[in-house]
């Protein structure tokens, strides 16, 4: 197989290459033949046609040619047939494109079909009559029909052959078209008395291999004399007519003349010689040579049309003539706009310049019908760009943001210059594919929160709210606690951030008089690849709840001490006896206190300051006044509920301190102190009685054993003898040791206290056994004071 193969390329101001390829081959390879390797001749590389997903654009619907990508090559994917493909035309060609993607390029592919001589000659008639006068002369023409070979150039008809040749010589005329006429000279005169009729073959040959050939069968029947043949006015006639035209227009109208009277002159028109798609669109008036529309003209199938007349009369004489009907173009054809390739989608990160569809405009119309121009919807991040024979590519314009328009309905319209102007459009819709080009913001700068002491851990305080405008996973937001600390500790500690809602917990319980707030931050990220965040900060204020009673500082009460202030008699109204001083370490209106008399001895003699504490005096002191006042101030605060303290104040009336003292001395316990004494006392007893019933029980034991063990002996009838230590004496015939103790005690007036005094012991006594004996004990017994000064007394408050 004989292949040519033609490149070319072109690069040009798009992003996209554009090239050129040409193959020839001939008609009728069978299906799967190669047809050229396409990655080779436009040097690519195979898997460039993969990854690009390389395919074949056509404009027709027939597909003959089919891409190999993964060997690279182009086949034959149907059997082509030059002379169906191309009806009219020598040059016969098949146009696609490949397509590429990612990125788009597209490379025009020509493949030229060459013919090959598998159609031989036809005649569009297999039988020609005629009838000729015996009285024509010699040297009259007869056009004959010419045969129609559906292969061209040297496969196509190449001569013609007439047999026999004794009356009739064949003459071929070359026209302008390519064609030849052929005609039938007379060259010998007839006689009809010798042959009234002669039939005649005529042959056709094409000049192919094999040589092909067609035939038809020439009668001619002779007359008798007619002179004069008929005669066209005009050798050729020009005529117009618009596509489209209604069936029944006139196109034209042929006149010939025939010298001849009678039969000899009635002239016959005829449509001859010409091929058969004229005979299906025109007609010829036999009598009145008009020539009449009977099929459909379409300037896009057809432009011209050559039509071979023939004039005859009755007597057999003929003459012949050309008319030609050019087509006029009407605008009846809208822009067809095929898309070759397109993305649905793309990113918006994508660069300037991008092709996301490449479109091809064809308007059948020709002129300024034919003329086309693009254009798309305004205000969209796109242009259109036209690069050449009709060919353009949808391109970004601007950067795109998925965040401000995630889909575009692009219309692309295509109109033509014709009059009136025929339009076309289609819409692309492209989507937005997101990139993670937006950090979540919080939808406050900072954010303050509130929550009350003593809460319970695992209490939700609060919610941070993050928004990312990107899609899907890159606006996925998860929350995360920062590393920091509040007063040396984590702050995870403190609080907890849910990493989905962005909920703060507590994670202990807060107390506002050891913290009052603190801060963190907390950080909001995405899902994308890499991820982005932001931070804001996030402050804690705890707030006070009424938990702490008032805690009063002045005056002090130290146990059963007893603590009074004096007032002398002479003492006026107002005068500042002393001042109960309390704090609450609370806040706000909880630490508000307010100071009330609950309980006195003469509530006529003693008032106390609401705000200030300051207990006065309110009337003159008397010397009917009792010595001993007992005054019980409370303190509470204004919390809600309010909590409260109260102090005992003794007051003593008098001018002089021994009055004093002697009138405080019988000032019984107050009841907290009774109730501590009393307790102590019923613990002590429960444990000397549980020793006590112990060593009864322990005794007695030890009693029926020994006794038990005596029993034995005295029914054994063994001898006892008595055994003593070594070196055993008795001391004063009572026991081993001296037991002789002082001891004195002194009360006092008061009797919460005493003063105790232990004397030494009489005598030390030192019992040393010898090391020898059955038992090794030494034991040493020294008995010392209990105080390291005998004198010193031992004060015992009772509290």
């Amino acid at each position: 197989m004989n292949r040519q193969v033609l490149l070319f390329i072109s690069l040009l101001s798009l992003d996209f290459v554009f090239g050129q390829v040409s193959y020839s081959i001939p008609e009728e390879m069978a299906k799967g033949s190669l047809v050229g390797n396409i990655a080779q001749d436009l040097g690519l590389e195979m898997k460039r046609l993969v990854s690009g997903k390389a395919k074949i654009y056509t404009r027709s619907s027939d597909e003959y040619m089919e891409l190999n990508r993964e060997r690279g090559v182009l086949l034959v994917k149907e059997r082509i047939d030059r002379e169906a493909l191309c009806t009219e035309t020598e040059l016969c060609a098949l146009h696609f494109q490949i397509i590429l993607e990612n990125p788009m390029e597209f490379y025009s592919v020509t493949v030229q079909i060459t013919d090959i001589n598998d159609n031989a000659p036809a005649f569009e008639k297999s039988e020609m009559k005629f009838k000729i006068s015996e009285s024509a002369i010699t040297g009259t023409k007869f056009v004959l029909e010419r045969a129609v070979d559906l292969d061209v150039g040297i496969n196509g008809v190449q001569k013609y052959e007439l047999k026999p040749t004794d009356n009739f010589a064949l003459k071929l005329h070359n026209n302008a078209d390519g064609n030849k006429k052929v005609e039938m000279v007379l060259q010998k005169p007839l006689d009809r008395e010798k042959q009234e009729q002669i039939s005649l073959v005529l042959t056709a040959v094409d000049g192919g291999e094999p040589q092909m050939s067609g035939t038809m069968l020439i009668v001619i029947t002779v007359l008798d004399a007619n002179d004069n043949a008929p005669v066209f006015t005009q050798a050729t006639y020009k005529a117009t007519v618009t596509e489209n035209s209604p069936k029944g227009t006139v196109v034209s109208t042929v006149t010939a003349s025939d010298a001849d009277q009678g039969s000899n002159g009635k002239i016959t028109y005829s449509i001859t010689d010409t091929l058969g798609n004229v005979r299906k669109m025109f007609e010829v008036n036999e009598e009145t040579g008009k020539m009449f529309l009977i099929g459909n003209v379409d300037f896009e199938k057809s432009r011209i049309f050559e039509i071979n007349l023939l004039a005859s009369d009755e007597g057999g004489l003929t003459d012949s003539c050309k008319l030609i009907v050019d087509v006029q173009d009407v605008n009846d054809n809208k822009p067809e706009i095929n898309i070759m390739s397109k993305s649905t989608v793309i990113s918006e990160d994508a660069k300037l310049n991008t092709v996301v569809t490449m479109i091809n405009i064809e308007d059948l119309d020709s002129g300024e019908n034919g003329i086309v121009k693009c254009f798309i919807n305004e205000n969209i991040p796109f242009i259109l760009k036209t690069s050449t024979n009709n060919f353009y590519s949808l391109v970004t314009d601007s950067d795109l943001d998925r965040e401000r328009a995630s889909e575009y309905n692009i219309t692309v319209t295509c109109a033509d210059e014709g009059v009136p102007s025929l339009s076309s459009s289609v819409t692309l819709t492209l989507q937005i594919s997101d990139v993670n080009d937006n950090a979540p913001v919080f939808e406050r700068s900072s954010y303050e929160a509130y929550i009350v002491e003593n809460n319970t851990p695992g209490l939700s305080i609060f919610t941070v709210k993050a928004r990312d405008a990107d899609w899907n996973q890159n606006a996925r937001v998860s929350y995360i606690l920062e590393d920091s600390s509040v007063n040396g500790v984590p702050v995870s500690s403190y609080v907890s951030v849910s990493a989905d809602s962005g909920v703060i917990h507590a994670v202990r319980s807060f107390d506002y008089e050891q913290i009052k707030d603190f801060q963190f931050r907390v950080k909001a990220q995405d899902g994308g690849s890499p991820p982005l965040s932001s931070n804001v900060s996030v402050k804690i204020v705890i707030q006070d709840q009424n938990d702490n009673p008032p805690q009063v500082l002045y005056p002090v009460l130290t146990g059963g001490s007893v603590v009074a202030e004096m007032v002398p008699r002479t003492a006026d109204v107002g005068y500042l006896v002393t001042k109960v001083v309390a704090v609450d370490v609370d806040s706000g209106q909880n630490a508000w206190l307010s100071y009330k008399l609950q309980k006195a001895t003469d509530r006529a003699l003693f008032e106390v300051g609401l705000q200030n504490g300051e207990i006065r005096t309110i009337r003159q002191v008397t010397d009917k006044d009792a010595v001993k006042q007992r005054l019980t101030v409370i303190v509470e605060d204004n919390g809600q509920p309010s909590r409260s303290a109260t102090v005992i104040v003794n007051v003593a009336v008098a001018d002089s301190f021994p009055e004093v003292l002697s009138e405080f001395t019988d000032f019984t316990h107050d009841k907290e102190y009774n109730d501590n004494l009393t307790f102590y006392l019923v613990l002590a007893l429960a444990v000397v009685s549980f020793l006590f019933i112990t060593c009864l029980v322990v005794i007695i034991s030890v009693k029926i054993y020994r006794w038990r063990q005596s029993r034995i002996l005295y029914h054994s009838s063994l001898p006892v003898i008595p055994y003593y230590p070594p070196r055993y004496s008795d001391t004063l015939g009572t026991g081993t040791l001296q037991h002789v103790y002082n001891y004195e005690v002194c009360r006092t007036t008061d009797s919460r206290k005493s003063d105790c005094k232990f004397g030494r012991t009489g005598s030390q006594n030192v019992l040393i056994m010898d090391p020898s004996s059955t038992g090794t004990m030494q034991r040493i017994q020294n008995e010392k004071s209990i105080l390291d000064e005998p004198d010193s007394p031992l004060e015992v408050r009772m509290f």
